[in-house]
């Protein structure tokens, strides 16, 4: 039993942000029903595959971010199909889309069209610039990916190296983020359903989002004027708080409070420097001098002996690869890699599992995801739609 083992959910989003936050409405045990375009989700096709791209399903893109759901392939262009969709919106608690504004009002399946059908209905988009219905804005209808919203909201600017570029975030934090404000959003409106009867419009936009993710530097600027850009790993108010180069690889190092400072300059047997900068004001002012004071230690030590002196009193961790992290038992305690089945292939692929843990109703990725069309007449069926025609039983 899941948590939400009683939400149905209509997800008619592809690529990333919007199938993320659906993912985490899935690991949660809602019943997610993936409505798919002709051809199916942009991105199932895209690499990596475990064995060979030309026999398996779909490859690790695809199969990270749907695992546990169902799918059904609908044309809304066709009145069959918007029929049986309707249909599903009838018995549905919430819709999800991330197309651009306007693109499901073109099918007549836009808001309030759904809301007559279902006035208890949760619906909710993530786009670019957000919908007109919470704010219209000139951006609204402009396309947009994670890069766009990086670099739009701010995160590029702060990223990287003092003396290099603007730098993209690794992950898509862009989509992903945006994803989890939005099951958020989401949850919330269920809950204020459940306490009244009302549905309502979610809508999380991804420029937004960054803006929200970079919210020292919206209280940096306003207190001070200027704009906070690129410093590296370190951090504008906490010394030291930055990754060192150690003999055989980096690590990081958190010792911005009095006691770990203190712990630092006894791991490094410079008792001095602890007297002489004995305050967060202090070590901030000489954080040049000191930061070389740091990483001319850690140069000559290895990773292992550096953390083993830090241990317990000093935050510090190696900076890892994937590699060190599928050998971390921390990570198989906490169940964070989880095996599916991938269709087509030999063996089997490894997904991220949830990092959303509950004592009773603990959430975990519901199986493989799914093949196009794969649950066509058992969704049909529940809807009370013909598979032969897609028209709703009873109709003239």
């Amino acid at each position: 039993m899941g948590a939400l083992d009683d939400l149905r959910v209509l997800d008619l989003t592809q690529v990333l942000a919007g199938p993320y936050c659906t993912m985490l409405l899935a690991d949660m045990g809602a019943d997610v029903v993936k409505v798919e375009r002709p051809g199916g989700d942009l991105i199932r096709s895209n690499p990596p595959f475990v064995n060979d791209g030309e026999k398996e399903a779909y490859g690790g893109y695809f199969q990270s971010v749907n695992r546990g759901k169902r799918s059904l392939e609908l044309d809304l262009g066709t009145d069959a199909d918007r029929e049986a969709f309707l249909s599903l919106v009838e018995r549905a608690d919430v819709v999800v889309e991330n197309f651009k504004a306007g693109t499901m009002e073109k099918f007549d399946c836009g808001y309030e069209t759904l809301r007559e059908h279902n006035p208890d209905l949760i619906y909710s988009s993530i786009r670019g610039f957000g919908d007109p219905r919470t704010g219209e804005t000139h951006r609204q209808g402009q396309p947009s990916f994670d890069l766009i919203a990086q670099a739009l909201g701010g995160v590029m600017e702060i990223t990287g190296q003092s003396d290099g570029p603007p730098t993209k975030v690794g992950p898509g934090v862009g989509d992903l983020f945006t994803a989890v404000l939005n099951a958020v959003g989401i949850l919330a409106a269920v809950h204020h359903r459940d306490r009244t009867g009302e549905g309502q419009y979610v809508d999380t936009a991804m420029y937004d989002s960054m803006v929200s993710l970079c919210e020292r530097t919206v209280y940096q600027y306003s207190c001070d004027g200027e704009s906070p850009t690129r410093q590296g790993n370190s951090h504008p108010t906490l010394f030291p708080y930055d990754s060192f180069e150690a003999a055989d690889g980096h690590v990081v190092i958190a010792a911005f409070a009095d006691g770990h400072w203190e712990a630092l300059c006894e791991a490094m047997e410079r008792p001095d420097l602890a007297a002489d900068y004995p305050d967060a004001g202090s070590r901030i002012a000489n954080r040049e001098s000191l930061g070389s004071e740091i990483a001319d230690w850690t140069a000559t030590i290895d990773s292992e002996t550096l953390l083993d002196l830090l241990e317990g009193r000093v935050p510090a961790a190696p900076v890892q690869n994937t590699a060190d992290i599928f050998e971390d038992p921390h990570i198989h305690d906490r169940e964070m890699l989880a095996e599916v089945e991938q269709p087509g292939a030999d063996n089997r692929m490894t997904i991220a599992g949830s990092p959303i843990k509950m004592t009773e109703t603990m959430p975990s990725p519901g199986g493989r995801a799914p093949l196009l069309d794969e649950h066509r007449t058992e969704l049909l069926d529940e809807a009370g739609v013909s598979t032969e025609t897609n028209r709703v039983e009873g109709d003239d």
